[in-house]
């Protein structure tokens, strides 16, 4: 006689309930089914399960023993049903990218893919470890700033984004429309977001021009100098890319700034080479691409 999963939840039922016809009753079985069940199971393993007497049945200690067992495998079983129940049929796919490109990325690449045969997890961090992710596999897609070739990671160049000048619509500076020097903007509030070195440098350069020693503030991701520039009337100077939309609807304003230099930003979509061609990951891809020929 093999032991099924159901007659170690009857054994757990009876030892919980103290009855043989409270356990029957829980299952629709009829007492003698129980009995007759539990006599087979003493019998295969050659022990004693359970005392009888006019109020219902006691677990014997050799019973007891067991049921430690019992509930752990009954638990692990069930566990793994729902794990297996609530698993997608679909392939599952995981995507990093820089909390600033949040907006220009996972917004429109999961309005190209929502109807596609994947389930797409997306995450943020910055470069160095979304690199990382992917080496070990936590990451099958990532969308980065332009770094050293890793050995093992195919990169492709998406996006150079140049660094604009930005004011919301309601800013002093929104209306003019002539080319504008580095000192008419350096007596207003400034917080450009940080995009490396040369954030640095362009703050040097503002500071040389202002007349007042008021601070100059470096922020990130983009949401909070976006957030500076909307509600609280700063100058930012802030990756294209990264606000797009605003741009286009009218929301934020750019200004004209001849006398700087052509600062980019330059994104990188990466993602570790196989061998076999992995169906979800070249549909992430290609949408990627996509968004750029957009």
């Amino acid at each position: 006689m093999s032991v099924a999963l159901s007659d170690l939840e009857l054994l757990l039922d009876v030892a919980e309930l103290g009855s043989f016809s409270q356990a029957a009753a829980k299952r629709g079985w009829s007492q003698p089914q129980v009995s007759q069940r539990i006599s087979l199971l003493e019998q295969q393993w050659d022990v004693r399960l359970f005392t009888r007497h006019r109020r219902g049945a006691v677990a014997t200690n050799a019973c007891q023993a067991f049921l430690v067992a019992a509930r752990q495998s009954v638990a692990a079983y069930r566990q793994g049903l729902e794990t297996m129940q609530g698993t997608p049929s679909v392939p599952r796919i995981r995507l990093s990218c820089l909390p600033s490109l949040t907006s220009p990325v996972f917004g429109p690449l999961l309005m190209k893919l929502a109807d596609a045969p994947m389930e797409i997890r997306c995450g943020t961090d910055h470069s160095q470890q979304i690199m990382q992710d992917l080496l070990t596999g936590q990451v099958e897609v990532g969308f980065v700033l332009k770094c050293p070739a890793m050995a093992g990671i195919q990169m492709e160049l998406l996006w150079r984004s140049p660094i604009v000048a930005v004011v919301a619509a309601h800013h002093p500076l929104a209306d003019c429309r002539t080319p504008l020097a580095l000192a008419d903007i350096a007596r207003h509030r400034i917080a450009p977001q940080f995009w490396g070195d040369e954030c640095e440098s362009l703050i040097q350069q503002i500071r040389m021009v202002r007349q007042l020693p008021s601070p100059i503030h470096a922020v990130q991701p983009a949401s909070a100098a976006r957030e500076l520039v909307l509600r609280h009337r700063f100058v930012s100077f802030m990756p294209e890319l990264s606000i797009k939309a605003d741009l286009q609807d009218g929301t934020l304003v750019r200004l004209c700034l001849p006398e700087l230099p052509a600062w980019h930003w330059e994104v990188m979509m990466a993602w570790r080479a196989g061998k076999r061609v992995d169906a979800a990951k070249t549909l992430v891809l290609d949408a990627a691409r996509a968004l750029v020929d957009g």
